[in-house]
């Protein structure tokens, strides 16, 4: 049996759940209200540290799902995610539409992780 070590749990929800040699991280946002382009920032930081913290680096990402309150933001949020990627380690991803937890965050990211 493998251990399973929960990251910063709380009532709801761990931060980050290592399992297996893979590292899965919860929902990441950034900060309510700002731009798409600051909150893909901000969230992107939150990933880094969770990763860093653990040993990963972001060459071992191995899947991305973003949420997009609007379509519409899909370049601008992609402007800053291009620029985050390892590119010669881009994982498999997808993108949609979804009404996020409230109307102040504009994105929200998923990762998985090789550790």
């Amino acid at each position: 049996m493998t251990d399973i070590q929960r990251i910063t749990p709380g009532t709801r929800m761990s931060q980050a759940v290592i399992h297996n040699d893979t590292i899965y991280l919860s929902g990441q946002v950034g900060t309510p209200g700002a731009s798409v382009a600051d909150q893909t920032r901000d969230m992107l930081g939150k990933v880094d540290q969770l990763l860093t913290d653990n040993g990963v680096t972001k060459s071992r990402v191995l899947q991305a799902t973003i949420w997009l309150a609007d379509m519409a933001d899909f370049a601008e949020m992609n402007a800053v995610y291009d620029a985050w990627i390892d590119p010669a380690n881009p994982p498999a991803r997808a993108c949609g539409e979804a009404k996020l937890a409230t109307p102040d965050y504009k994105v929200e990211i998923i990762i998985i992780a090789a550790v």
